[in-house]
C-alpha cells in the first residue's frame, strides 16, 4: 500500500507537469491565430500554471459541483455518518472525509480531494435506499481506500484538467470553424510554426489525450479500493454484494458526464456500453472474482 501511495503522489505530480506543457502549447497557439504575436508563449505559459493550481487546490470543489452534491447530516444521515466513523478508525486515518450526498436513485458512490485532510466521500440517495448496512459499508470503505490510497488526488486533477482540456478544444474548434484563422506573414520565425504546429496536434488529440489519462488512472484502482475496503471491514460478502446490485441497477446517473465517470465505484452510464479496451472501469464479475480470492 505504501508503494501504491509513493506512486499516486509521483504520477500525480507528472500528469500536473504534462498538463501545463499540453495547456501552454495550446494556449499557445490559440494567441498565435489571433495574431498577438510574441507575448503569446507569456501568457501561455502564465495561464497554464495558473490553471494547473486551481484545478490542484479546488478540484474537489469543482467535482462536487459538477455533480450537484449536498453535504450530508447527522439528522438525516445518521447511519452513513456512523458506518464512516468506524471505517476511519479501522484505516488508521487521523481525519474524517467530508460527506456529501447527489439525490439520484442510481446506487452510486465517489470520492475527491487532494489528500485525505481535504477529502470527501459522496454517495446517492439511491445506495441509502437501496444497500443494506453491511453492502453500504462496503462502498463507503471503497471510496476511504481510495482516500488512503491517494488515488483520489490523482483522479480529482485528471477530471478537472481533462475537462479543460477538451472544453479548449471544443471552443478553439468552434471559432477555427465559424470564424477560420488568418493567414501568418511570411517573415514566421520557423520556431514559432513549429510550437503552432505542437499546439495544434495537441489542441486535435486532446479528447483521446484526456480518455487514456482517464483509462490509466481507472482500473487497477478500483481493484486495489477493494481489496483497501475488504481491509477494513474484514467483510468482502458486503462489498461483493453492493457491487451486484449497483451493477444491475438500471436508473441513469443524470448528473454523471464523460469527465467524471472514472470516479464512480461503478460506471454510471447503463445506457452506453463500452467495450472493455475503453471501459473506464474492471467488469463487476472481474472485481467479485479477485474479491472472492480474498477470502
Amino acid at each position: 500500500m505504501f508503494d501504491t501511495i509513493k506512486k499516486n503522489k509521483r504520477e500525480s505530480f507528472l500528469i500536473v507537469s504534462i498538463f501545463i506543457v499540453v495547456i501552454t502549447l495550446i494556449i499557445y497557439y490559440i494567441c498565435m491565430a489571433l495574431d498577438m504575436g510574441a507575448i503569446s508563449i507569456a501568457i501561455a505559459l502564465g495561464f497554464s500554471i495558473i490553471t494547473a493550481w486551481s484545478s490542484y487546490y479546488y478540484s474537489d470543489q469543482i467535482v462536487l459541483k459538477l455533480n450537484n452534491a449536498r453535504p450530508a447530516t447527522r439528522e438525516e444521515n445518521l447511519q452513513l455518518v456512523n458506518i464512516l466513523d468506524s471505517l476511519v478508525v479501522a484505516s488508521g486515518l487521523n481525519v474524517t472525509p467530508k460527506l456529501y450526498v447527489v439525490d439520484d436513485p442510481q446506487p452510486n458512490a465517489f470520492a475527491t480531494g487532494r489528500n485525505p485532510e481535504h477529502s470527501a466521500i459522496c454517495v446517492t440517495t439511491g445506495l441509502l435506499e437501496k444497500l443494506d448496512y453491511y453492502e453500504l459499508e462496503g462502498v463507503v470503505g471503497h471510496e476511504l481506500g481510495h482516500i488512503k490510497n491517494y488515488d483520489i488526488r490523482l483522479s480529482a486533477v485528471v477530471t478537472v484538467m481533462v475537462g479543460f482540456v477538451v472544453m479548449l478544444s471544443d471552443m478553439f474548434s468552434r471559432y477555427m470553424f465559424y470564424g477560420g484563422s488568418r493567414r501568418r506573414n511570411n517573415d514566421e520565425s520557423k520556431g514559432n510554426a513549429i510550437f503552432m504546429l505542437i499546439g495544434l496536434i495537441f489542441l486535435i488529440l486532446s479528447p483521446i489525450f484526456g480518455k487514456l489519462m482517464q483509462l490509466a488512472i481507472s482500473r487497477k484502482r478500483e481493484y486495489m479500493a477493494d481489496a483497501t475496503s475488504v481491509q477494513f471491514t474484514r467483510n468482502p460478502d458486503g462489498l461483493i454484494s453492493a457491487l451486484q446490485k449497483i451493477s444491475s441497477d438500471p436508473n441513469e446517473l443524470k448528473t454523471a458526464n464523460n469527465s467524471t465517470a472514472h470516479m464512480y465505484i461503478s460506471n454510471p452510464f447503463r445506457k452506453k456500453k463500452s467495450s472493455s479496451l475503453w471501459s473506464t472501469h474492471p467488469s463487476t464479475e472481474d472485481r467479485i472474482s479477485a474479491l472472492k480470492n480474498l477470502k
